[in-house]
């Protein structure tokens, strides 16, 4: 087999890998989801079983201060406001473009996936399991 040949079918390998890779690692993010939206839900049930409603939820703008209305309601599960599930059982990171527009007409944060361990790699270094964030809230909800 030629040199060209040979490298061609590294390069062809390698891209096979990498796609097996990133195939594998979407599922486990996708399995990691679908556990925590599971506790998630569980943890609703509680809150509405001990008298704990969902409330109107804001977002923070990515600079700057204040807050940015929006139409989701839910459960704060910080003290800081950041982060939020709602009553549909999707977690939220709520922070937002703080342009004036959506200062004035306010703003819809996405859904992000849910995870098992909530603020891995943030700056701030505090990481929760969803199960133990939920059962502080339970404790001690986050009243605006």
């Amino acid at each position: 087999m030629s040199g060209e040949g040979e490298q061609q079918d590294w390069t062809s390998k390698r891209h096979e890998v990498i796609a097996a890779q990133q195939q594998a690692l979407e599922a486990q993010r996708q399995s990691e989801h679908e556990r925590a939206t599971a506790i998630i839900r569980e943890a609703i049930v509680a809150f509405r079983a001990a008298g704990i409603e969902p409330v109107p939820l804001q977002a923070r703008p990515f600079t700057g201060a204040g807050t940015i209305r929006t139409s989701l309601t839910g459960w704060y599960l910080k003290h800081d406001l950041t982060l939020a599930v709602d009553e549909q059982a999707r977690f939220y990171v709520l922070r937002v473009p703080g342009g004036l527009m959506s200062r004035l007409r306010g703003a819809t944060p996405e859904p992000s996936p849910a995870p098992m361990v909530v603020g891995r790699g943030a700056r701030d270094g505090e990481t929760f399991e969803i199960r133990e964030l939920l059962q502080m809230r339970l404790a001690d909800p986050v009243r605006p």
